[in-house]
């Protein structure tokens, strides 16, 4: 480890030479590149410093211990003890920061939700995540843009896919792909028998134009008449775009907006998304067959929560953590359960790390 932070160092060194460069300066690509880098590492450096000191006062403590003074040396003794202490809280937090971290996390994020087994009342949950995710975005300043929703026309809605635009989106919502359960009674039931219905939500970093290049010849475009509830315009005018890759089979509909210009250009972003998500996918899978273990699986047919509203509790499968705080997690305080999930795949992270590194010694 104290090889790879040399490296590290290292590199941070040649970025603060690089950024009093006046040429660098001049080209603000490589500026922005440089400086997004550097403050990266600087976290690090943070930490490898103090834990650097740290090592020096241990080894120096340790001479002490060879003292013939029974004085000195007891003292010796205490601070060779609270400097382990403080040298293994170091260590750990660095292993922390030496994880590779995850290139899309700071990324715009599209959220679909899609309703699953469970009739009108799936519909209804849809409605119910959406808005828990809305309110958890607004809570932390992010803007949410409706790429396109269909309703059901009872106030559920069988589908709805959304950008959340925010640094850190990615971040936070990665870990909600899979399929979210409910149990409730629902508004139709006369008897008050509690069903169990099933939503399935699919969460993709928004992909960039440098990260994935299009052929334009390779998309078919359909235009035809939204449906559903809209305005006048919406329901009557050839809006609705539906754009199909021809080399995947990916395909992304927009309906949401009247000019079918805006349905088109949402659309594009959905169907880049969503081809640049199977890309990622792909490539991990090829690197580690042990994908799972290491960053959880984002598998959409994982049934990853339940939210039982007759006991007000929500319980996430996967790190087996169940909160009484219902009706606040749909009203989007879910930072707990997001924070729970971060902190156990970054365990997961660090373990397989350490298991790599043991195997390579």
């Amino acid at each position: 480890m104290f090889d790879k932070l040399k490296g590290v160092e290292e590199r941070f060194l040649k970025l603060e030479r690089l950024l009093s460069d006046p040429k660098v300066v001049q080209d603000q690509d490589a500026y922005r590149k440089y400086i997004k880098e550097h403050g990266e590492l600087s976290k690090i450096m943070a930490v490898f410093n103090p834990y650097r000191q740290t090592l020096k006062e241990l080894e120096e403590s340790m001479e002490l211990l060879k003292d013939g003074d029974p004085d000195i040396k007891e003292l010796a003794k205490e601070e060779v003890a609270a400097l382990n202490v403080k040298k293994e809280s170091l260590e750990t937090e660095l292993k922390k920061l030496l994880i590779p971290k995850d290139p899309n996390d700071d990324k715009n994020v599209i959220v679909e939700i899609r309703a699953g087994t469970g009739g009108e009342e799936a519909g209804l949950f849809v409605n119910d995540l959406f808005r828990m995710y809305s309110r958890y975005a607004e809570n932390r300043n992010w803007k949410i843009e409706v790429m396109n929703l269909h309703a059901t026309g009872v106030g559920g809605l069988k589908e709805v896919i959304a950008m959340v635009h925010g640094k850190g989106a990615y971040s936070s919502f990665k870990f909600e792909s899979g399929t979210h359960r409910v149990q409730r009674v629902p508004a139709t039931e006369t008897q008050g028998r509690v069903h169990t219905s099933a939503v399935t939500v699919a969460v993709l970093p928004e992909a960039e134009d440098v990260e994935l290049h299009i052929d334009p010849s390779e998309i078919k475009v359909d235009v035809f008449r939204a449906t559903g509830p809209g305005g006048q315009s919406v329901n009557t005018t050839d809006s609705a775009v539906r754009l199909t890759h021809l080399p995947t089979g990916v395909v992304a509909t927009c309906q949401d907006q009247k000019s079918q210009l805006k349905n088109k250009n949402k659309a594009m972003q959905v169907l880049r998304a969503r081809i640049y998500d199977a890309m990622v996918r792909e490539q991990e899978e090829k690197r580690s067959k042990e994908r799972k273990g290491q960053i959880g699986s984002g598998d959409r047919s994982e049934r990853i929560r339940t939210y039982n509203f007759p006991q007000g509790r929500v319980t996430d499968h996967r790190i087996g953590l169940t909160l009484y705080k219902l009706d606040g997690i749909m009203q989007g305080e879910i930072d707990e359960i997001i924070e729970e999930l971060t902190i156990y795949y970054q365990a997961q992270a660090l373990q397989h790390a350490e298991s790599a590194g043991t195997q390579r010694s």
